[in-house]
């Protein structure tokens, strides 16, 4: 190829054309906020259809009116199958380039955490997990703490909770899971005893389901609410050596949480109270910060512990591995558009940089593929090219096409006849390695098995006991009102796995219960409260006339 062909090729972009035309406005009576369609033609009339005398019928060749229906036909995507309900801000991550009173880069060579006072763009999206996108934020739910950092590497998701744990260890139950949570494919109403259907016989979500039916499961907003990674991840310094991590956010705001009661009260004057509440702070200039701390753990398997330490359902105890501070997350500004920034944000477990690595956490190598994929399915092939989504820094990738495709991740100078490599004609070169490779070593049979240390009632105890009582009070209540809308062979597996967790509190449900049978109809469907609730409706409403 020669120079004058290379010359004539090289440098070309999707975008560079776009970035040459004029925006100024063309006509005498047009100025920068006539209203235009999506063409850029002038609308000179968005009040009337083009009809045939003023009565109608309408003229099919109105094309202002087509293109702007069919857009709107079209506004909303794919909901989220879970965390559909949420709410976002921008800010930054800063780095004090230490791991407590040690330099960080003895465990991770992370760009990002180096420099003291370094400071990460950051996007985070905070929501609830089971329900629709215009739901209550009152309900008993975990909510969605996660966090995307636009690093000097690219881009690190971390895709967490509120609630350091999870329901199950297994990805391969993550459907039933969220199925059984989800509404009856019927009735289309959230069901207590499917809920626990499944609760009771998956003994390993005792743990999670001691903080959700606690007054934990309901955060009074989101500027005072913890997050966490939930997941062991891997920090992997210079020399390729590896450590265990897990991350935590702890809000500067204190931490709040609401009663049943107390939800159900805000519930009747604002469901939308949680997103409220942080959109306001932050444009009040009340910008809400959390301390960033992380644990460590060697890369072993520690036969030491009752617990295998890559068991999403377990806590790290702070006592046994300290939490130490690595820096602090501050959100400072709101969303300019809520979907194009918060509902079209993607995030990605699988989404890291260089110095981190996953753990062979099987649920968190699930999650992997399910996140990225599904955001393929819900904004499309191209969900990274979108500002919201996309690096600050440069891209130039041979991955192109696909619907809605806006531009060519090219490099400067790329052969733009080259979308391939390895090539000698002026194409993508692969990148030098920093530092040197992570190479765990992996050896064993094929199989499908459990862990061997699932332990899934002691730390179910642990948290019991470590619970105030009037944390203990809210958690029995709360079972019991919904258990009690079970069937007995359902209330008397949970009340087996609670005893198996701490004998009072199994001695507690199955007191509660026993109280409350007295009361309980012939199965209504979520809890005694929503059968009452759905009575109160017919029996307390007004009679009207028709008209």
């Amino acid at each position: 190829m020669n120079d004058d062909h290379q010359k004539k090729h090289h440098g070309t972009n999707a975008q560079s054309s776009e970035d040459t035309l004029s925006h100024k406005t063309s006509g005498k009576n047009e100025s920068e906020d006539t209203l235009t369609n999506r063409q850029g033609h002038p609308v000179t009339d968005n009040q009337n259809v083009r009809t045939v005398g003023n009565r109608g019928p309408t003229t099919l060749e109105n094309y202002d009116f087509l293109e702007k229906i069919s857009h709107f036909d079209r506004e909303r995507i794919p909901e989220r199958v879970v965390h559909a309900r949420g709410a976002g801000a921008h800010g930054y991550f800063e780095a004090y380039g230490s791991f407590g009173d040690e330099p960080i880069s003895k465990y991770t060579r992370a760009k990002l955490f180096q420099e003291k006072g370094k400071k990460t763009p950051a996007f985070v999206r905070f929501s609830t997990v089971n329900h629709g996108k215009h739901s209550p934020e009152t309900l008993r739910d975990p909510r969605g703490f996660a966090v995307k950092l636009y690093t000097d590497d690219g881009n690190w998701d971390l895709v967490g909770n509120n609630l350091k744990i999870f329901f199950i260890r297994d990805p391969l139950k993550f459907p039933d899971l969220v199925h059984a949570f989800q509404p009856d494919p019927v009735t289309n109403i959230q069901d207590g005893e499917r809920i626990f259907d499944f609760i009771s016989q998956s003994p390993e979500a005792t743990h999670m389901i001691t903080f959700l039916f606690s007054p934990w499961g309901i955060p009074a907003n989101y500027r005072q609410m913890q997050g966490s990674g939930v997941h062991a991840y891997k920090w992997v310094n210079e020399e390729g050596k590896a450590v265990l991590v897990k991350y935590h956010f702890e809000p500067k705001q204190g931490i709040r949480n609401l009663t049943q009661k107390e939800a159900e009260e805000i519930q009747g004057k604002n469901f939308n109270h949680a997103t409220q509440d942080l959109y306001e702070a932050i444009e009040n200039g009340d910008y809400p910060e959390w301390e960033v701390y992380a644990q460590i753990m060697s890369d072993d398997e520690h036969p030491e512990l009752d617990f295998d330490p890559l068991d999403p359902t377990k806590l790290w105890y702070k006592d046994d591995f300290p939490w130490k501070p690595i820096g602090k997350l501050v959100l400072n500004k709101n969303p300019e558009n809520y979907h194009a920034e918060v509902e079209q944000a993607s995030f990605g477990t699988g989404v890291l940089v260089d110095g981190l690595d996953f753990s062979d956490d099987k649920l968190l190598q699930g999650r992997t593929f399910a996140y990225s994929d599904t955001q393929r399915y819900r904004v499309g092939a191209n969900y990274l090219q979108l500002p919201i989504n996309s690096p600050k820094k440069h891209v130039a990738t041979n991955q192109e096409g696909g619907q809605m495709q806006y531009r060519v991740d090219r490099a400067e100078g790329q052969n733009p006849h080259v979308n391939y490599e390895p090539s000698i004609m002026g194409g993508l070169k692969e990148a030098k390695q920093d530092g040197k490779d992570h190479t765990p070593h992996v050896e064993g049979d094929v199989k499908r098995e459990a862990i061997d240390r699932t332990n899934n009632f002691g730390q179910a105890g642990e948290t019991y006991r470590r619970f105030t009582e009037f944390e203990r009070n809210e958690l029995i209540t709360n079972l019991v009102n919904t258990l009690s809308t079970c069937r007995k062979e359902i209330q008397d597996q949970m009340i087996e796995n609670f005893t198996k967790a701490d004998p009072d509190y199994g001695k507690r449900v199955a007191e509660g219960l026993k109280k409350a049978s007295e009361n309980n109809s012939n199965g209504p469907i979520g809890t005694t409260e929503t059968e009452q609730a759905a009575k109160q409706a017919e029996q307390e409403s007004h009679p009207s006339d028709p008209y």
